[in-house]
């Protein structure tokens, strides 16, 4: 006979601990600020929390000025691409636990684009070098059917469809700091989507615009773009390409 006994009891649900993170946040306000300023804030965090989560905290909790990109909280719009203890990173994919949280946490905007208001840069000479470059498909062709690609050809460029303009890369570019017209590397990576692409025409076009004082030859190699690429592309590969490109004339 079974003296097995059903426990209706309820179950206790699991503590999740939490810990105090302290964040160092370069402030800038243009209607108050002559210059930038650091202001530390304290806050309670659990191991799953990102740094967008901290953020979050400090505005809604703490101080409703703070200001900030984002827009997924996923890690594809790239909105919220910061610099976090000296390193470009977008701030939903910092998680907290994965930082020295025995030693505060430094945020700042990413350097080398305008300064509007604390986390925020302004954007549009990054986004005014990614059109320069003319990211998209050319075609004059009209063809009576689809354009087909083997899975070869679309493997060639694979890579570097991955880009979401985050401008990680193109702002951890020492030479992008002290050269404001420098492409830079996000815009080349796109430049490099279309280039190796079997199905486009302006290949030579592209490569004549990179094949400028301003274009791929400024590049340095330093590999600090590849590092803060939050997709894992490789972007100085992906520049190399592109050299060897315009010195051959073609893709």
């Amino acid at each position: 006979m079974s003296t097995a006994v059903l426990d209706n009891s309820p179950s206790v649900p699991e503590v999740i601990p939490t810990f105090t993170a302290t964040l160092i946040i370069r402030r800038f306000d243009p209607e108050v600020d002559d210059e930038p300023r650091w202001q530390d804030f304290d806050v309670e965090m659990r191991g799953t929390d990102r740094i967008l989560d901290a953020l979050h905290k400090i505005k809604w909790e703490q101080d409703g000025s703070l200001t900030f990109r984002r827009s997924c909280a996923h890690g594809v719009c790239g909105s919220d691409a910061m610099r976090i203890n000296g390193r470009n990173r977008l701030a939903c994919k910092t998680l907290i636990k994965d930082l020295d949280i025995s030693k505060p946490i430094y945020v700042e905007a990413i350097k080398g684009l305008p300064l509007e208001k604390d986390l925020i840069v302004n954007m549009d000479p990054f986004f005014e070098s990614f059109k320069a470059v003319q990211p998209f498909l050319i075609a004059s062709s009209k063809p009576d059917k689809e354009r087909l690609q083997s899975p070869v050809e679309r493997a060639r460029f694979d890579d570097t469809t991955k880009c979401i303009l985050c401008a990680a890369c193109t702002s951890s570019c020492p030479v992008f700091w002290t050269d404001g017209q420098y492409f830079g590397p996000a815009a080349i990576v796109n430049a490099h989507r279309f280039i190796f692409d079997s199905r486009d025409e302006g290949s030579e076009v592209r490569l004549d615009i990179l094949n400028d004082q301003e274009g791929v030859w400024r590049c340095r190699t330093t590999f600090n773009c590849t590092e803060a690429c939050p997709r894992g592309i490789q972007v100085t590969q992906a520049i190399a390409e592109v050299k060897a490109a315009v010195l051959r004339g073609k893709p």
